[in-house]
């Protein structure tokens, strides 16, 4: 579950789960410290977030403790994934810069 308690984001999960309905499409919504909604991802989503206005501080609640070794990503601007960032993005962490693309046989992960 994920909230913004300051600032305004654009927050998204891509459905990376293999043989689901939804594969490697989105959702997106707009969390605010105006708005007070709260967005759930379930396992199997990438997830990803564009800060709309400066200083955002969001809030994550997880289904376990953190665990790097189980942590993965993807390329937030991997073409495979088509998401329509709403502002051009100007900054992205070295982090966020080395996750790969998606492999063209990718066929998703099981749950």
């Amino acid at each position: 579950i994920v909230s913004c308690i300051k600032g305004k984001i654009w927050d998204v999960a891509v459905d990376l789960r293999k043989g689901s309905p939804t594969f490697l499409q989105y959702i997106s919504v707009i969390l605010s410290e105006d708005n007070f909604q709260c967005f759930f991802i379930p396992e199997g989503f990438a997830h990803g977030f564009q800060t709309i206005t400066p200083n955002c501080e969001i809030l994550y609640f997880h289904t376990n403790d953190y665990n790097v070794k189980a942590e993965g990503a993807v390329n937030s601007l991997d073409p495979c994934l088509s998401i329509k960032w709403p502002k051009i993005i100007t900054e992205r962490s070295k982090r966020d810069c080395s996750h790969p693309m998606l492999d063209k046989n990718f066929a998703g992960i099981e749950i």
